[in-house]
């Protein structure tokens, strides 16, 4: 099958500037050339294959990297820019033939990495190497497509790379175009890698090697990041903007007087009140757009007292305040995930829980389950995104303490937040997860299976959910696949180990010179095509 074939049948001194808003701007900003991007946290890491990797690790990764392949771009029904799940686009291989068990790639000859060395097939199959043998989020996000062993990859010759496939899996192409599976310059790498780090993981996490749109010219952790655009970039239109500053300002209130100043040209993810608020104002281009198979849910912990009663996990989900939430600390600004069928009929993904609030209701299955008291526990969040979930928390401490239910709140430091969930020892966890990737086998694998990925904080495990996540995984027959779905569906729902609040969106605020943005199904900002006049 060639390629067209295969498109037809794919469905601390800037942080305390940053606490005044009279922050001083960047040098150059007043240039059409520099860009300043602002937003309440950064990178964790340079290296999205890394431990602790990050949302703001992953913007590193995409605008400095390159993949053998990406997603397209189309227009929403708004006229924005969005990525096209259903379009798969070169980037480093410039074609590919889709075989029955294998896809061979054709590497661009003239893709060099920002050391000014070639991009080769040896560098192509070290960076695959690397990402299923590191273990963690990395290796169990190409374990889903099915991208398991080195012996997959096979250089054919300096230009050329074969993927061979364990089965045949509709996720493999497009688990391609993940930030996971970035390239990385190995002659690079390997000068600082040593026997008891084969993989260059402590260099890599403060150093980039990549042969992306953008290069990392200056990286103060917590503070800010410079990119410098690389001029000899081979995988696209080289951008418009020659420098971007992207700086944490933790206070939201400062990231909106520094826009609305002009003193910075984009504010990712403002808190939903600035947002409806400067939606009404008109003064500022701000685009909202809900996001794909993404959910902020509470994970009840399933292997620790009292969350592996299940009539303690359903009383939780009738107390959770979930209007309020949407009122009072999310503006509006989302899709409410409760309320919804006593009955799964469709294999639409995200869909309603059936829960509401109901006191009555709950505090009648906490004394079934014997804690006509309630009891005490915690509720932890990570603090990158306490914007939002602080008050959202707040909102649930004040309910559940309606049960009797004292819950303490838990604040987590963002750059630990993803090994604490791994340890799974939170018995409550507010959090969210896209799943990069738009079919709900896919989300519920990385949720509720009892593979256990890190983002199975609800340490849940139920065969029978497994046995139709996997079926639906690679199923064929257009009448089986939505029986499967509809079936774990319908589990989830019953069994409750995860409360589902709202379907989120992604906000982005700029000025209004500023035109291009496109939005990413990993929430976070691509450079390349953005413009400034």
């Amino acid at each position: 099958m060639r390629r067209r074939e295969f498109l037809a049948g794919t469905t601390a001194a800037i942080g305390a500037a940053a606490a005044s808003p009279h922050i001083r701007p960047a040098a150059a900003q007043s240039r059409k050339d520099t860009l300043v991007s602002v937003s309440e946290s950064g990178p964790s890491s340079l290296d999205t294959m890394g431990v602790n990797a990050n949302g703001g690790t992953t913007e590193v990764s995409w605008n400095t990297y390159d993949r053998l392949v990406s997603f397209g771009i189309r227009k929403d029904a708004n006229g924005n820019n969005r990525y096209d799940p259903n379009t798969i686009v070169p980037q480093l291989a410039e074609s590919w033939d889709l075989g029955d068990m294998s896809v061979t790639f054709k590497l661009k000859r003239d893709a060099k990495f920002h050391d000014g060395s070639p991009v080769t097939s040896h560098d192509v199959k070290w960076s695959l190497d690397r990402g299923v043998t590191v273990g963690g989020q990395p290796t169990f996000q190409l374990k889903v497509g099915s991208l398991e062993k080195p012996e997959q990859f096979v250089v054919v010759d300096d230009h050329t790379f074969r993927v061979d496939f364990l089965r045949r899996d509709k996720l493999t192409l497009p688990d391609l175009c993940l930030p996971t599976p970035c390239v990385i310059n190995s002659g690079l790498a390997k000068k600082h890698a040593t026997d008891s780090d084969p993989w260059a993981m402590e260099w890599l996490k403060n150093n980039e090697a990549g042969s992306g749109p953008y290069q990392v010219e200056k990286w103060t952790p917590g503070q800010e990041i410079v990119y410098r655009r690389f001029a000899d970039w081979k995988s696209g239109p080289v951008p418009e903007i020659e420098r971007v500053v992207w700086r944490t300002v933790p206070s939201p209130g400062n990231r909106r007087a520094l826009l609305e100043r002009g003193d910075v040209d984009i504010s990712f993810n403002l808190p939903p009140k600035d947002v409806s608020e400067l939606l009404e104002e008109n003064k500022l281009t701000v685009v909202g757009t809900p996001v794909d198979s993404c959910i902020v849910y509470i994970d009840l912990n399933n292997k620790m007292p009292p969350f592996d009663n299940l009539k303690v996990r359903q009383a939780i989900a009738y107390a959770i305040p979930y209007q309020k939430i949407m009122d009072a600390a999310m503006f509006g600004r989302g899709i409410p995930m409760f309320g919804g069928s006593d009955k799964v009929t469709t294999t639409d993904w995200p869909q309603p829980t059936p829960y509401n609030t109901d006191l009555s209701k709950a505090k009648q299955l906490l004394t079934e389950a014997g804690f006509p008291n309630g009891f005490e526990t915690s509720l932890a969040f990570s603090i990158d995104v306490a914007v939002t979930n602080e008050p959202i928390c707040l909102l649930v401490q004040e309910s559940l303490a309606q049960l009797g239910i004292k819950l303490t709140l838990n604040k987590i430091p963002g750059a630990n937040f993803r090994s604490e969930l791994a340890k799974k020892m939170l018995p409550m966890v507010l959090n969210m997860f896209g799943a990069w990737l738009t079919v709900p086998e896919y989300f519920f694998y990385w949720n509720y299976s009892g593979q256990n990925s890190i983002f199975n904080a609800e340490n849940y495990q139920n065969p029978a959910m497994d046995k139709l996540i996997q079926a639906a995984r690679f199923e064929t027959d257009p009448q089986k696949y939505p029986e499967e779905v509809e079936g774990f569906i319908a589990i989830a729902f019953a069994d409750i180990p995860r409360i589902l609040l709202f379907q989120p969106f992604v906000d982005a605020a700029m000025r209004k010179t500023i035109t291009g943005y496109c939005f990413w199904y990993h929430r976070q900002l691509d450079y390349r095509q953005l413009v400034k006049t």
